[in-house]
């Protein structure tokens, strides 16, 4: 007697548009996504677990208030504003090229994708002059007793608490004549600092005012590790999404969405540049605003 073999088959959906019916390069661009969030997380995870162990940390409203041709004018979260403004303006163009691409609209595609480019390179340029200023930057710190200039680094974080005047008094006078002229040169535009090296260092320091000194101790080393290795990291994705973002604009520019018949690399490039811009929001916030 034979016997009849059958195979059940579950039929996963029964509503209208199937959920499952992705498209493969579109799923695989979720998955990195996702895996990459994890990265994201687990580094801003390490940097809040060392953020409020420590106590005492840099003040972003200290650390972050220049901006590009302002002097000394004190103007907090400014320039960073300026930065997620470019991001979020640059997400806007990126959803813009997407639209035009399920129109089929090549020069829309374009024009779209060209101003994303744009806003990344704006971006990562801010990001540039950000990290120069804090590494070149010259900030009064006490160490062992005297003053000594230092920028943000990865060795050295000059974002400590206040010192009192007694003590900046006493640590001014165990300065060197090269600090000293620094110091002067910062408030007092009369005088070259080849001018001020000059001087005696007693007519250096009656040239100081101690209350507009804002000497500090050093703060926790792990801040500047922290600061760069994670909006690095970010801008390292950011360059990544610029270098794709202008292989699609050439593969528009050349026609090939057009022969394939659809822009879905438009949407998967779309789907990262989006990302890039979430992201920075979480590093906003830990940084520049907690």
């Amino acid at each position: 007697m034979a016997t009849t073999a059958t195979t059940h088959q579950t039929k996963w959906w029964s509503g209208g548009k199937s959920p499952f019916n992705l498209e493969y390069g579109k799923l695989m661009m979720w998955y990195f996504l996702m895996s990459d969030s994890f990265t994201f997380g687990a580094f801003l995870i390490s940097y809040g677990s060392i953020r409020f162990s420590q106590n005492y940390w840099a003040d972003p409203n200290v650390v972050f208030n220049a901006f590009p041709g302002a002097g000394h004018t004190n103007l907090p979260l400014a320039f960073v504003s300026v930065m997620t403004f470019i991001l979020i303006i640059s997400s806007v163009t990126m959803v813009l090229a997407v639209h035009a691409g399920h129109k089929g609209d090549r020069s829309g595609v374009i024009k779209w994708i060209a101003w994303t480019i744009v806003g990344g390179l704006a971006f990562l340029s801010c990001q540039a002059w950000e990290w120069n200023h804090l590494i070149t930057g010259e900030h009064a710190v006490l160490v062992d007793g005297k003053i000594e200039l230092i920028g943000q680094t990865m060795r050295g974080n000059p974002w400590g608490q206040l010192v009192e005047g007694g003590a900046v008094a006493d640590a001014l006078k165990n300065s060197s004549g090269e600090t000293l002229a620094r110091l002067v040169a910062e408030h007092d535009h009369s005088k070259t600092l080849d001018q001020l090296s000059g001087m005696s260092k007693d007519q250096l320091l009656g040239m100081i005012n101690t209350a507009e000194l804002h000497v500090r101790t050093k703060g926790p080393i792990a801040f500047g590790g922290y600061f760069f290795g994670i909006t690095g990291f970010h801008g390292f994705h950011v360059f990544s999404g610029v270098i794709i973002n202008t292989i699609m604009l050439i593969m528009a520019y050349k026609g090939v969405f057009d022969r394939k018949g659809h822009y879905l690399m438009i949407e998967k490039a779309g789907l990262y540049w989006h990302f890039v811009d979430l992201v920075w929001v979480f590093v906003f916030l830990c940084f520049y605003l907690i």
